[in-house]
C-alpha cells in the first residue's frame, strides 16, 4: 500500500513540534496559548499524532486541533479509529497492564467522537515532509515502517538508520514512545519532542514539546516544558471512569509501569530529564 505523505514545503521562522495530546484538552489549550504568545503561526505547528488517547475529552480535543488548522499526522490511534478497529493498535503486549487499560480508554474515546471528527481523521496523512535550514525533515509516528514501533534514545542506530534512507531525510521527527529525546549520528538527527498529554515518567507533572529555529544559518532545537491544569485533567478522567492509574500519572509524573521501556529508559523513572 502506498504511503500517505504530505509535503508542506519550505518553512521559515519558529517551528513548534509536539505530539501525544491523548485527549488532554487542558494541555492542548496550554500549548495553543504558548504558540500564540511566541507568535508561532498554525502552519508552523506540527503534531506527531495520537491526538486521541487516555484522557477524558477526545471530541473536544480533536475539534480544537481542527479549528487551530495546524499540521498533524495520524498516529496509530487515529488509524485504528479510521478503520473502526476494536483496539488502539499501540503494540502493547497482550495481557499487559497497558493492554488492559487500553480496553477502557479506547472504547470510551471511540464512543465520544462525532462523525465530523471521524471525517477529520480521514484527512490526516501518515507522514509529513518539509524543508528547513537546508535540511529535509520527515515526521513519523513510531517509524516510517511501523506506525506503532517504539523507538527510544537507547534504540540502536541500526534500527533508526533505515528511516533516513527510505525517506531521503536529514532529520526524523517522531512520537509514540512518550519520552522526549535527541539522538544524532554524524549529520543525521532523530528528534522526539515528547508528548503533551502525559508526563514523561520523571516525577514532574510538566509535559514536553520542542522548538526548531534558524540561528546564524544553523538549525537549532530545544526541548521545553509545558505546565497546564493537570489537576482538572486528572479529575475529568476519574469522573468518566477512565483508568485511575493514568489519572494518578497525570498528577504525580510517574508512569504506572515501565512495560514498554527498554532497560536504559526504565532506570530513569523519577529522575530529571537531561538533554
Amino acid at each position: 500500500m502506498d504511503k500517505k505523505i504530505k509535503n508542506i514545503g519550505r518553512l521559515q521562522g519558529k517551528i513548534l513540534l509536539f505530539g501525544g495530546v491523548y485527549s488532554n484538552l487542558q494541555a492542548l489549550e496550554a500549548i495553543q496559548e504558548m504558540a500564540k504568545t511566541e507568535n508561532i503561526a498554525p502552519e508552523n505547528c506540527i503534531c506527531t499524532g495520537d491526538s486521541i488517547g487516555y484522557c477524558a475529552q477526545p471530541e473536544e480535543t480533536l475539534q480544537a486541533i481542527k479549528k487551530w488548522k495546524i499540521h498533524s499526522i495520524a498516529g496509530n490511534v487515529e488509524i485504528q479509529l479510521n478503520e473502526n478497529a476494536e483496539d488502539c493498535g499501540c503494540d502493547f503486549s497482550k495481557g499487559s497492564r497497558c493492554d488492559g487499560f487500553s480496553q477502557l480508554w479506547y472504547p470510551y474515546a471511540k464512543s465520544q467522537l462525532s462523525n465530523n471528527s471521524l471525517d477529520f481523521i480521514k484527512t490526516l496523512p501518515e507522514f509529513i515532509q518539509f524543508e528547513f535550514v537546508n535540511k529535509k525533515f520527515t515526521v513519523v509516528h513510531g517509524s516510517y515502517f511501523n506506525t506503532s514501533e517504539f523507538i527510544f534514545k537507547s534504540t540502536p542506530w541500526q534500527n533508526k538508520l533505515p528511516n533516513f534512507k527510505a525517506t531521503n531525510s536529514d532529520v526524523i521527527i517522531a512520537g509514540h514512545c512518550g519520552l522526549p529525546f535527541t539522538d544524532s549520528n554524524e549529520e543525521l538527527l532523530w528528534l522526539n519532542p515528547g508528548v503533551i498529554g502525559m508526563p514523561a515518567n520523571n516525577g514532574n507533572t510538566a509535559v514536553w514539546y520542542m522548538i526548531l529555529e534558524e540561528k546564524e544559518e544553523m538549525l537549532t532545537f530545544e526541548h521545553k516544558k509545558l505546565t497546564y491544569n493537570h489537576i482538572l485533567a486528572g479529575e475529568l478522567m476519574l469522573k468518566h471512569s477512565l483508568p485511575k492509574e493514568y489519572a494518578k500519572t497525570i498528577v504525580t509524573g510517574i508512569w504506572d509501569n515501565t512495560e514498554i521501556l527498554p532497560e536504559t529508559e526504565a532506570k530513569q523513572q523519577g529522575k530529571k530529564i537531561a538533554f
